[in-house]
């Protein structure tokens, strides 16, 4: 399995960071979260499902999926003696929450960035179910124009979790793409996921 191990000399933590569904781990976007957690003091693994490598473009079954993401996680703790996060953009990070429980991984916590908690113009919370078995601290950073993350609905399933975290990317899309007019804040968006994600690391 080919990976990416960014590892800045002062990391504090490390975290498997898990693509979505679009792309694979070198989309600009996987490659802009990488940079700016570096900054931060987080180094990250990035890696393929096998459908990216098979050129497919439908995603794999959860099945592959946390076995790859276990993969991952045994290649970061042979990598680091650093506590190791697991989590990812969308479909990545939903299928890492589901290897804590299936695969039984013991990381650090979990990072969310846009967790797709339903398809677009379709609001649901059923994605998030499993998410109450998770025993371990959980960040979420979404966007407020997610359309995959409906924000009531979002705020609702992290409140009833017991020890979870949401942040609000102003005017960001799942995409992370704002609106720059109306972003009241001038920091870059990927700027913005590492200093919480730090922050909420130092936390734990």
């Amino acid at each position: 399995m080919k990976v990416i191990w960014q590892a800045p000399v002062d990391a504090v933590a490390a975290l498997v960071l898990a693509h979505g569904a679009g792309a694979g781990m070198t989309h600009k976007h996987m490659q802009a979260i990488a940079d700016a957690f570096g900054k931060r003091g987080i180094a990250t693994l990035r890696f393929n499902f096998p459908f990216i490598e098979a050129g497919k473009s439908r995603v794999d079954a959860p099945d592959v999926a946390t076995a790859r993401i276990a993969d991952a996680f045994a290649a970061a703790a042979e990598r680091t003696d650093l506590p190791i996060w697991l989590g990812g953009h969308s479909f990545g990070g939903r299928m890492a929450s589901h290897a804590v429980i299936d695969r039984e991984l013991d990381p650090a916590g979990l990072v969310f960035c846009s967790f797709p908690l339903h398809m677009p113009g379709k609001p649901a919370v059923t994605r998030a179910a499993h998410l109450a078995a998770v025993r371990k601290p959980m960040l979420f950073l979404s966007g407020t124009r997610d359309e995959l993350a409906e924000a009531p609905l979002l705020s609702v399933v992290v409140a009833s979790l017991a020890n979870a975290e949401l942040h609000w990317l102003d005017t960001a899309d799942h995409g992370y793409r704002v609106l720059k007019r109306a972003r009241t804040s001038t920091e870059d968006v990927f700027d913005e996921m590492a200093r919480v994600a730090r922050a909420f690391v130092a936390s734990e």
